[in-house]
């Protein structure tokens, strides 16, 4: 069994709405409280990396379940949303949503589409971080399909 270990070091040398640093790998940047909840909103926060997280390993997974079923595309590209509840100052995060848009080549079939709208439905259930959250966080795919 392969183990992979990751590090982050994280400094916050003030109070809450004061701005940390946090540095992994090629990441280097400033963290804080996000404006919508009274921070200052400088460099990134937690709710934002969480969604760039689950976002980019599902549009990777997606890439790579795409190359290994011989699935041609021109491109694909993503928005996702991430949504926090704040409830008598319980924050909580509810929901992300990930909207891919698979661009196939000229010619793909029907069968093509469906296997381009399967193999993201099977890449937002195996991506390690969406089985990460699963439980805490609902994940909705809604994916686009584009000849």
């Amino acid at each position: 069994m392969a183990e992979h270990h990751f590090h982050l070091k994280a400094h916050w040398p003030g109070l809450r709405n004061d701005v940390g640093e946090i540095e992994t790998g090629s990441l280097k940047t400033k963290v804080s409280i996000p404006p919508e909840m009274d921070g200052p909103g400088i460099g990134t926060n937690p709710d934002e990396m969480l969604l760039g997280a689950a976002a980019t390993c599902f549009i990777i997974t997606l890439a790579a379940m795409m190359e290994r079923s011989k699935l041609e595309k021109v491109d694909l590209y993503m928005e996702s949303e991430g949504i926090v509840d704040v409830t008598n100052s319980v924050i909580t995060y509810k929901k992300i949503i990930h909207r891919p848009t698979i661009v196939l080549k000229q010619g793909a079939t029907e069968r093509d589409e469906a296997m381009a709208l399967k193999l993201a439905h099977k890449a937002e259930a195996s991506c390690m971080i969406s089985r990460a959250v699963k439980g805490n966080v609902e994940i909705e795919l809604q994916a686009a399909i584009l000849k």
